[in-house]
């Protein structure tokens, strides 16, 4: 008898986090690594979040909270949702998890059933197909190219509905592109999900206040009368610098909601009292730390997309949103490093550039789209320029 479960063969583990982790073990080798693979800011927590932390334990506030989160941040999400995206949600609508990423393992597991499918433009967050796989259900992988901008056209989402269709997983701006969709672009995917009264949307605007040049917006905004059927995700960890308090939320309808608490009642129960007491501060105090990281961000993307467009045999588009550009590398692909080894795909494009130059990426086919690779540019300037100036040297060296 097998001790490991059969359904652990569905999924992988994350690249994302398994590049990050190799790049750390070269930095504890000695070796000098740069690594661009991780999606995490690099400022620290605003004062004032870290503040009410430390007051809420002075309180004593460390005991168990309901399962959905305290009534204090599910009020404080709910004016969120109402002052940033025009959405009205009740307390009783709202679910705070550990992190985004447990939100949308809640709303899955809690609802596809074996041969159910869940639409997922690519290129797309590792973890939404194997999520999907591990509930037993079916991604259906939809390739968006950079010609379309990275993003789904309403032609390729009505194409991609069948009968078995459950879900439209959409995020907004994306990881790994950082494509951003306008309200017109949302306008004409909600028009195709009028039509399909079943399909669910799950919106993940995880990255929503980092956005550059264009107006952030969300579907159930967009779109009212699909605010009974979709699930409008967010969190803390990118717009405050909070990926260790590890909060993320949804509004939902009151149903989706009781069936999500109830699969973490059996799991995490709550999430951290002392978290979540740092998190009603981060959407209820001052805001003006979101906006400075914004205008940096900006900026550090401007430098990256420069400098990646001068390395011979990348393309790099200006992406709309988060902290990530994605590069098409295929003029890179079929030839030979400095170091002799075969470039004979993404994969062995990253590995050669962190073996070669310290540099550490993520490889396009871990994000359901090969050919390309991932930069997080949520580091300092310095070293940005240092990592775009070794990845130029190791595309040169190409031959």
């Amino acid at each position: 008898m097998n001790l490991i479960a059969d359904r652990l063969d569905r999924i992988s583990p994350s690249l994302t986090i398994a590049m990050t982790s190799k790049a750390r073990a070269l930095k504890a080798e000695g070796r000098d690594v740069i690594s661009l693979a991780a999606g995490e800011p690099d400022f620290d927590t605003p004062r004032n979040v870290k503040d009410a932390a430390i007051a809420a334990i002075e309180r004593g506030e460390t005991k168990y909270t309901d399962v959905a989160g305290t009534m204090a941040l599910r009020q404080a999400v709910c004016a969120k949702f109402k002052r940033d995206n025009g959405i009205e949600y009740k307390p009783e609508e709202i679910l705070v998890a550990t992190g985004g990423k447990q939100v949308i393992f809640d709303a899955i597991v809690a609802t596809i059933n074996p041969g159910d499918e869940a639409i997922i433009p690519a290129p797309c967050w590792v973890s939404y197909p194997d999520i999907v796989s591990l509930a037993e259900g079916k991604p259906v992988i939809v390739p968006c190219g950079p010609n379309q901008g990275f993003k789904m056209t309403p032609e390729q989402l009505e194409a991609a509905i069948t009968p078995r269709t459950k879900w439209l997983i959409l995020n907004n701006p994306s990881n790994p592109t950082g494509a951003g969709y306008t309200a017109e672009e949302l306008k004409g995917l909600a028009e195709v999900l009028l039509r399909h009264p079943d399909v669910w949307i799950f919106s993940d605007d995880i990255y929503e206040k980092l956005t550059y040049g264009i107006r952030f917006a969300t579907i159930a905004a967009v779109e009212p009368r699909l605010k009974d059927r979709t699930v409008t995700m967010n969190g803390v960890s990118k717009a405050y610098a909070m990926t260790g308090w590890r909060i993320g939320f949804a509004g939902a309808p009151v149903k989706l909601i009781k069936a999500m608490d109830k699969l973490q009642s059996q799991s995490t129960s709550n999430t951290s009292s002392i978290s979540q007491a740092a998190a009603v501060e981060a959407l209820n105090g001052p805001q003006e730390s979101v906006e400075a990281m914004r205008v940096v961000y900006e900026r550090r993307r401007d430098l990256v997309v420069g400098m990646l467009n001068k390395a011979e045999g990348i393309r790099c588009p200006t992406p709309e949103g988060a902290f990530y550009v994605f590069p098409d590398i295929r003029g890179c692909l079929g030839k030979t490093s400095a170091g002799g080894r075969k470039i004979d795909s993404d994969e062995a494009f990253c590995l050669a550039l962190l073996e070669e130059q310290g540099v550490a990426t993520v490889h396009g086919a871990a994000f359901m789209f090969p050919g390309h690779f991932r930069i997080s540019y949520a580091t300092d300037d310095e070293s940005l320029k240092d990592a775009c100036t070794r990845i130029q040297n190791f595309c040169a060296g190409l031959k």
